[in-house]
């Protein structure tokens, strides 16, 4: 019966070993949740520096275009002399604070909504276009009606 005793331990011992080493080796193969949750901020972080380094930050430059037109603008308004040259120069800054000071503005130099408004030059996009001509107020005459 001793024998039996020492066979069935045995046995037990050996049962236990192996299925211990299965959950070893099966927490082995899975990361933990520590492990996971690090990877996923990890690459939640670098997919946010990706999206955030794609967007525009701030004004964009105006082009030369637009500087000539601003310039075209302020010369119009005689505030500007000289040829419109596509470039944002201290004789440009000086017009536009010159401007600014003569319509009321804050006359910074600086191109800003307010200014480009009063200028004629607003943009849709800022929330206030451009001055549009105002639509006649003669109605047309109506196509079905008869004139007596």
């Amino acid at each position: 019966m001793a024998k039996m005793k020492k066979n069935i331990c045995a046995w037990f011992l050996v049962l236990v070993l192996i299925v211990g080493a299965s959950f070893a080796s099966y927490g082995a193969a899975r990361p933990s949740a520590a492990q996971t949750s690090a990877t996923k901020k990890n690459t939640s972080s670098k997919s946010r520096k990706k999206r955030r380094a794609a967007r525009p930050k701030g004004q964009k430059t105006p082009t030369a275009d637009r500087i000539k037109e601003i310039q075209t603008a302020l010369q119009r308004e005689g505030a500007y002399e000289g040829q419109p040259n596509g470039k944002w120069d201290n004789a440009t800054a000086e017009a536009m604070k010159k401007y600014q000071d003569k319509n009321g503005l804050s006359p910074t130099g600086k191109i800003d909504a307010l200014t480009l408004q009063k200028l004629g030059l607003g943009s849709d996009t800022a929330g206030k276009g451009a001055p549009v001509p105002a639509a006649s107020s003669s109605p047309s005459p109506n196509p079905n009606t008869t004139q007596p």
